[in-house]
């Protein structure tokens, strides 16, 4: 399969490219969380956990630039920031969805070892 260029990047193949968009530490995490509401900036952070505010808001970043998610500010004192999945984003959970029950799967196997 031949190379190809996406956003100024080289991919060897598609898998590396979806890898590139919602691959990582943190972006299916928040994509799983966002796929039954919309979340504000500090539910996310809190449910995350050990996320740095710097690598939060780096991912929702480059989720909203990607078109996976829209961040909805409200005029409100203090400022109120939600999150939520685009139509694109939707089509992601399936996926995660898919990865999900191989890594139950997975547990299950090698527990049963």
């Amino acid at each position: 399969m031949p190379r190809f260029e996406f956003k100024g990047k080289f991919f060897n193949n598609p898998v590396e490219l979806a890898l590139f968009v919602f691959g990582g530490r943190w972006k299916m995490p928040i994509l799983w969380r966002l796929k039954e509401r919309a979340w504000r900036y500090s539910e996310l952070n809190k449910s995350l956990g050990k996320v740095t505010h710097k690598m939060l808001s780096q991912q929702l970043k480059e989720l909203e630039r990607d078109g996976l998610i829209n961040k909805k500010i409200f005029a409100s004192v203090p400022p109120r920031v939600e999150y939520s999945l685009t139509k694109r984003g939707k089509s992601v959970i399936p996926l995660i969805n898919k990865l999900r029950d191989w890594g139950i799967k997975f547990k299950e196997e090698e527990e049963n070892k």
